[in-house]
């Protein structure tokens, strides 16, 4: 393995916090190559009227970096 590069972004799911991670992933991997962790840095949640209505993740993606 060479060099690592890591970025922060934000996953988002109405569903958990497991699955914004995984969207985040997902989303990632279409302009991203070579990932090869994540790291759940924070979760939150957008509540309205009591509920939740969207889950978020903050995390840092590492890649490794190709010349």
């Amino acid at each position: 393995m060479g060099v690592i590069i890591v970025r922060e972004m934000v996953g988002t799911s109405p569903t958990s916090w497991s699955d914004a991670a995984r969207q985040a992933v997902i989303v990632a991997s279409k302009t991203v190559r070579n990932i090869r962790e994540v790291e759940v840095v924070s979760s939150t949640a957008m509540v309205e009227s009591g509920e939740i209505v969207e889950f978020r993740v903050q995390l840092k993606l590492h890649f490794e970096y190709e010349q």
